[in-house]
Order: structure tokens, then sequence, then C-alpha cells
């Protein structure tokens, strides 16, 4: 099984959506500095938070109000992965997912409301973490609906992880199941 090698710490990337479209947007968290394939050394995840703000372009401030930078319903997406699903948004059966989140708003009504996700955002500590191998994660939006003028909609991944030693078996089985999700 996995031995921590360090306590835990945190990983931000911020994506940001378009100014006027939907559509998908995509960013990445390069963790070449912590993985190491000869030390066996990976990421156990413990938690990750979605957090989507509001980004008034013209005055250059973030905020929570996020129906107010919307016209009309809108749906927000927003996936952490291990292996490039491209600008796409996952299927929920890909073993490459580690969280997903949904945010609906209601325009009329001026609220926003989240969606259960199907996978945990607090995974746990190590017996019950996302262990991963690969040296990028993938942070993938995707706003469906119209984005007001002079606003954009960003969302901030969150990730809590440490730094673990795995034993070869695991090493192996999860670089199988990394390799087997890429094709």
């Amino acid at each position: 099984m996995a031995r921590s090698v360090t306590g835990s710490f945190w990983l931000t990337e911020t994506v940001q959506g378009a100014t006027a479209a939907a559509g998908i947007t995509q960013g990445t968290i390069d963790l070449g500095a912590y993985i190491d394939v000869g030390g066996q050394l990976g990421i156990a995840i413990e938690q990750v938070d979605l957090v989507w703000q509001r980004y008034d372009v013209t005055n250059d401030v973030y905020d929570g109000n996020i129906p107010a930078g919307s016209i009309g319903n809108m749906t927000l997406d927003a996936q952490l992965s291990d292996n490039n699903p491209g600008l796409a948004i996952l299927r929920a059966d890909s073993n490459t997912l580690i969280a997903s989140g949904t945010t609906f708003i209601d325009d009329t009504n001026q609220v926003a409301t989240n969606a259960a996700d199907l996978y945990p955002d607090t995974f746990g500590k190590l017996d019950e973490a996302y262990m991963v191998i690969n040296d990028q994660l993938y942070c993938t939006t995707d706003v469906g609906g119209t984005v007001a003028p002079n606003m954009a909609l960003a969302c901030t991944f969150r990730i809590k992880c440490r730094i673990v030693k795995l034993s070869t078996k695991d090493w192996m089985a999860i670089a199988v199941q990394s390799t087997a999700a890429d094709n």
C-alpha cells in the first residue's frame, strides 16, 4: 500500500471560461516535480473543491454572484481527471475521472444550485485517496448558456494531496489502469 512521504498540501488551478460564448475550457496542473517512476512516488488526492466565481472584466473583480454573470438559465460543469479528455466532458464511468460537479443557474429567480456529485469531493487519507502517477492533472469546465456582457465565469480547482511512496504492485496496477484508460 501507500506510505506518506509528505504531509497534506494544496494545489490550485483556475480555469476561466470565455466572456461571451459558452463552451469547454481546460487548464492543467503539472505534477512532474512530484512523480518519480524510479522511486515509485505518486500523488494521493484527499479532497477536491470546485469553486465557481463571476469575473467582472470591466472592473477586474471576482465575486460569488454567479447568476449576475449569466443571461438566461445556465449549467456549469467542472471535472478533474488524470488523463487528457481533450475538450470534452467525461462520462461518469471513466477510470480517469477524479472529481466532478455541476451548478445550475436559474436566471429568473437569481439562484444557483449544486447537483450531487457522482464522485465524492472528499476521499479521505491514504486508504481511500485517489492515487495518481501521471505527470498532469486536467481541469475541464463547460459553461452551458450565455455569459453576460463584460463578464466571465471562472472555476478554481483546489486539490488537497500528499506525496506517497507506492508498493511495486500498487504502482504497476495504477500504471496498467492509466494505460488502459488512454485507449
